[in-house]
């Protein structure tokens, strides 16, 4: 899968699938990275201008990913169960790396024809499987934007938003 831009005769294929997967693997690194580092007292509590805490903000993201991923690969979108926020930062952690091994296991199952395939996210949210799959990124790109925020308004240090 490639956006293909077509001039005159010449075809440019912009990101392939694999490219694609990668690209959001290393977001999730960065992602993990931040959560991993945030710290454990405010976790779940710590908030500023009413925006969720960094455990609330990162069981969102985990309950995307879980079930859309076999979602996007299969269509069933209920394959994997949503999770209620635990109560330790190592349980998110430890949710966060499942759901990382599910790209993994499920994006190669993604047809050329599938990306392109209208289908409805967990019953609700309708489009074709490639934009669902872009909304799961810029999500968590989203999310970890807040997540800066939160490290700075507690005078810390957070890893460069560019060492994916």
């Amino acid at each position: 899968m490639g956006n293909t831009i077509a001039t005159n005769e010449l075809a440019i294929t912009a990101l392939t699938s694999k490219g694609l997967r990668e690209h959001w693997e290393g977001h999730r690194r960065l992602t993990r990275r931040l959560l991993e580092a945030f710290p454990e007292e405010h976790f779940f509590s710590y908030s500023i201008g009413g925006m969720r805490p960094v455990a609330a903000l990162a069981m969102e993201l985990i309950n995307i990913t879980g079930p859309g991923m076999p979602g996007a690969a299969t269509g069933n979108w209920d394959l994997i169960p949503r999770h209620d926020l635990p109560s330790t930062k190592q349980v998110v952690l430890d949710l966060w790396d499942r759901n990382t091994g599910l790209v993994s296991e499920y994006w190669p199952q993604i047809t050329e024809e599938r990306f392109l395939e209208n289908d409805v996210a967990f019953g609700t949210y309708p489009g074709t499987v490639i934009s669902l799959l872009m909304y799961f990124i810029d999500n968590e790109i989203h999310h970890r934007g807040q997540i800066y925020v939160y490290f700075r308004a507690l005078g810390l240090e957070a890893a460069p938003f560019y060492e994916r």
